[in-house]
């Protein structure tokens, strides 16, 4: 099939950012986000407020995405929706309505998988950005999911290991519930981290077999400490805040890393891709540009904006697909817990 004047509209709906993405032939015209301040108030998403918020903001959104990209709903040539995973209520929003425009216009629909979007992300044509050779590997870190994932080619993957409990994204938010600090924590934590000290405080890794990981008794190992030393000093936190989300940012990344060795030392692949929210952190994607000197890693890094939830993951999938001729039967349904 020929790729001239292909036009795809991605609709990202599965947490709490609504957003809509034309892309033409790999190449971005705009991407579009509305995010949901509400949920900073309740220190997490709360899935009832964000599909309601969905319905507010997708036609809009979905509007200014068709006039930056300077085109109207008649040139789309498919509507690609997140399927799955996420919240089923914020799932049903997108779906819907990817269903009905694409119904109205009398054009392809296209599923997306979330997480595979994460990946396949790399993808995307832009300037001063290189894209991964098959096989890699994808770590992908996000408030939601943690996973490592051997990819053979756009549709052909395999998680090889994944969180047990909690993902990565949330040891962030809850070490930063229990030191004080707004939702979501991570950003705040990495700001901190670059002015303290790394090993001024230590935690434990959690010992997991394999390739899977877990954050569970992290959390709580956190919790104990803080708790521990607020005892001895109710001013603990105030004085040491620096040094305490420098500590625990060291540790959750030497997790990862350790992962990561493991993974390449097993598969012998050296290509490592990450995505997901959690990978804008700067101390991750230091340790991962270390790797690449220390290992002999090549590491790849999407563009800022299409590493936490966007739509312009989703519109490149839908582009790949189209290509493929591999679209979604009308009858399609959200999966909440959709898999790879």
């Amino acid at each position: 099939m020929s790729s001239q004047n292909i036009f795809i509209l991605g609709i990202e709906s599965s947490c709490d950012d609504t957003a809509a993405s034309v892309i033409s032939n790999g190449r971005i015209l705009s991407n579009v986000v509305a995010s949901q301040k509400i949920h900073e108030e309740f220190g997490g998403v709360v899935p009832e407020l964000a599909s309601r918020a969905h319905q507010q903001n997708i036609v809009p959104v979905v509007h200014q995405a068709l006039k930056q990209a300077n085109i109207t709903k008649s040139d789309l040539s498919a509507i690609a929706f997140t399927r799955g995973p996420g919240l089923m209520g914020s799932l049903l929003v997108g779906t819907s309505f990817a269903k009905s425009i694409a119904y109205g216009l009398d054009i392809p629909l296209v599923d997306v998988n979330h997480m595979q979007a994460h990946i396949l992300a790399h993808f995307i044509e832009e300037e001063g950005f290189k894209k991964p050779p098959f096989p890699f590997l994808a770590m992908t870190i996000s408030g939601g999911h943690t996973q490592i994932v051997k990819v053979s080619h756009y549709f052909d993957m395999e998680v090889i290991g994944e969180t047990i409990d909690d993902a990565v994204g949330e040891a962030y938010d809850k070490s930063g519930k229990i030191l004080g600090l707004g939702y979501p924590a991570g950003p705040e934590i990495d700001r901190r981290a670059k002015l303290g000290n790394p090993k001024a405080f230590a935690f434990t890794k959690p010992k997991v077999e394999g390739l899977n990981f877990s954050f569970s008794g992290f959390k709580t190992a956190v919790l104990y400490f803080i708790q521990r030393e607020v005892k001895k000093n109710p001013n603990f936190i105030s004085e040491n805040l620096n040094d305490i989300c420098a500590s625990i940012q060291y540790t959750i990344i030497g997790i990862l890393i350790d992962k990561l060795k493991l993974a390449t030392k097993q598969t012998g692949i050296k290509h490592i891709a990450i995505g997901g929210g959690v990978s804008a952190n700067s101390g991750i994607r230091e340790a991962l540009k270390k790797g690449e000197e220390k290992f002999g890693w090549t590491t790849y890094v999407p563009k800022f904006e299409y590493t936490t939830d966007n739509a312009a993951m989703i519109a490149i999938v839908g582009y790949l697909k189209y290509l493929e001729n591999d679209f979604a039967e009308d009858n399609v349904m959200a999966s909440a817990r959709l898999k790879i």
